[in-house]
């Protein structure tokens, strides 16, 4: 375990200082999706049956009373399952983009060696390459996983959406 940590703490060091702040962003997406993943399968859906027992208790489902009741149940449930997504969608985006900034950090430093030592030293030059190309590989690694579980997080509340607007039957017809 000790090793463990050390080696990351070594791979944090190579990456430079963006790529601590990948992590943190990373994690910060991370902790977002489980818990749309947790309110989506655990809570949503104790949530969905009341408003339907709501609705079935309701003597009246034609009127245009009703249907705007309707209207604005499956909206706030709707919201409600949409709640952090685009929080989400912004980290993602993010990602790569402070991946980029380790890439330009870490040649930044590239030029600085070659500009003390020359460009005959190679190994001072491959530490700054390094350092250019791990967090853009963290940033792009950290930025596909949130993709994938986003995009599956987006078609589940689309979807759920749907499934809640349908079981709150209407009535056609008479009424005000």
């Amino acid at each position: 375990m000790g090793q463990m940590i050390l080696d990351v703490q070594a791979f944090l060091e190579t990456g430079g200082g963006v790529l601590n702040f990948i992590g943190v962003v990373t994690v910060v997406m991370w902790t977002l999706m489980l818990e749309r993943f947790y309110y989506f399968y655990r809570i949503f859906p104790r949530i969905a049956d009341a408003v339907q027992s709501d609705w079935k208790a309701r003597a009246d489902h034609s009127s245009w009373a009703a249907h705007q009741i309707r209207r604005l149940k499956v909206s706030e449930l709707r919201m409600q399952l949409e709640s952090g997504l685009p929080y989400i969608r912004v980290l993602v985006a993010l990602c790569p983009l402070l991946g980029l900034l380790g890439t330009v950090t870490g040649m930044i430093e590239v030029f600085d060696v070659m500009a003390v030592a020359g460009s005959g030293n190679a190994k001072a030059m491959a530490g700054g390459v390094s350092r250019a190309t791990i967090p853009t590989m963290a940033g792009m690694v950290a930025a596909l996983s949130g993709l994938i579980l986003s995009a599956r997080l987006e078609q589940f509340a689309a979807d759920e959406g749907e499934r809640l607007a349908d079981r709150l039957e209407i009535e056609h017809g008479g009424g005000e």
